[in-house]
């Protein structure tokens, strides 16, 4: 789950399901509720433990943080030295994400076809006026984690994808690789508490709203691919006051490739190669709930 978390448009919820502990990871999240609280708020340690499952969490969560710090330095080196080939691989994981997604809408209608376009414009437009640097100030480092963490109980969306989309994904992997432990603590400060407060919430929405959620979320990640398309063009930088300081921003446009060069054929290669991996990863998760439920009605 770690690994795949760390890639942007690869879901850790979806590696969940592939093995096998996708609904083991909700109970245990949803185990910290307020009967957990009230153990801890009156040092009842011994119930608290016995109440949160916290040795299934401790090895998950050990297990995904040795992938992060394991890859980060190999992406956070990529995105600086081979962008259009990193980000031509993340394009074509996001599109075979959306494919997956699309597989969980139940009963296609117009309110689902109206959601899908809702999503789909509504990213497009914000990624379009969103700056190239968001604050690196803690409010907005806890936010991020907040925001992202939500998108691991959720197959198909993946949290490294949200933080690309708000600006703190390169940030975030050079704070792992510098082990600048204050900015991990932060996002990882909101990352607790967004996970602990958001699960029910989303739980209770995909219960009553399933379809019109993940169409939403569909759109959502097919209006985002503006942000990570691969080629683009730095242009001249624009005046703006940031308090008393005049400073230049850079603006970056979506452009195609000049030439059908050697680049651009590796990095088609790397936008099938990507969207394959996730279409495999679908493949071998369907098929394992498949096994599971036939294991089940022979058990029976």
């Amino acid at each position: 789950m770690g690994a795949s978390d760390v890639v942007p448009g690869v879901s850790g919820g979806t590696m969940a399901f592939i093995l096998g502990i996708y609904e083991n990871l909700l109970r245990a999240i949803k185990s910290f509720d307020m009967h957990a609280l009230g153990h801890l708020l009156h040092l009842r340690l011994s119930s608290f433990f016995k109440h949160v499952q916290w040795k299934f969490l401790l090895c998950v969560s050990g297990g995904i943080v040795c992938a992060i710090f394991s890859l980060a330095k190999i992406l956070n080196w990529l995105l600086i030295n081979k962008p259009v080939f990193i980000w031509s691989f993340f394009f074509g994981l996001i599109i075979g994400s959306v494919f997956t997604v699309v597989q969980q809408i139940d009963k296609w209608n117009p309110s689902v076809f109206t959601a899908i376009v809702s999503g789909t414009i509504s990213a497009y437009v914000i990624v379009g006026i969103m700056p190239v640097s968001t604050p690196n100030t803690p409010w907005f480092l806890f936010l991020s984690g907040a925001i992202a963490i939500c998108a691991m109980i959720l197959p198909g969306i993946s949290g490294s994808f949200i933080l690309v989309i708000l600006g703190k994904y390169h940030h975030i992997l050079a704070a792992v690789n510098h082990r600048d432990f204050m900015t991990l603590f932060f996002v990882a400060s909101g990352a607790c508490c967004g996970i602990v407060l958001f699960v029910r919430l989303l739980s209770l929405m995909f219960n009553k709203y399933h379809d019109i959620i993940v169409a939403i979320l569909t759109g959502f990640m097919i209006g985002s691919l503006r942000k990570v398309w691969p080629w683009k063009k730095t242009c001249e930088g624009i005046q703006q006051i940031a308090g008393d300081i005049l400073k230049n921003t850079q603006v970056q446009v979506n452009v195609l490739p000049s030439s059908c060069n050697t680049e651009v054929q590796l990095s088609l290669f790397l936008m099938i190669s990507g969207l394959f991996t996730v279409l495999i990863i679908s493949f071998l998760a369907e098929r394992k709930k498949t096994k599971h439920i036939n294991s089940g009605c022979t058990g029976s």
